[in-house]
């Protein structure tokens, strides 16, 4: 499966961005993860195949929401009030299974990454 994410951009802190992540074929579960400048790349949200289930680490709930439209192979994730911490390029990935998990060897597919960079 190849993923192709979308998106990015430059906002003001406090702003909203909305990611896509668009899939070549069927997905099952699927993550964000992203990575800052000199920083190891990190879980961000993840979603099961259904769409049931959903999962945030601490410092995006409440603030970004994962979801998907199977119908067309597609990921989103929405972020509000963003943070000049939440500057990173961010990364979809997608894995085989029905379930998820917030590690990155879980996963098998991988986007090429798309730059979010919130300005304070």
């Amino acid at each position: 499966v190849q993923l192709q994410a979308s998106g990015g951009g430059l906002v003001q802190a406090g702003g909203s961005l909305r990611l896509s992540c668009a899939a070549s074929g069927r997905t099952f579960s699927m993550g964000w993860f992203r990575q800052a400048p000199g920083k190891e790349r990190e879980f961000v949200a993840a979603i099961s195949w259904s769409g049931g289930s959903t999962y945030y680490a601490d410092s995006v709930k409440g603030r970004f929401t994962i979801s998907r439209d199977s119908a067309k192979n597609t990921v989103y994730l929405q972020m509000n009030s963003l943070k000049s911490e939440d500057t990173a390029v961010y990364y979809c990935a997608a894995a085989p299974r029905g379930y998820f998990s917030t590690t990155q060897d879980f996963y098998d597919s991988w986007g090429q990454g798309t730059q979010v960079t919130v300005s304070s």
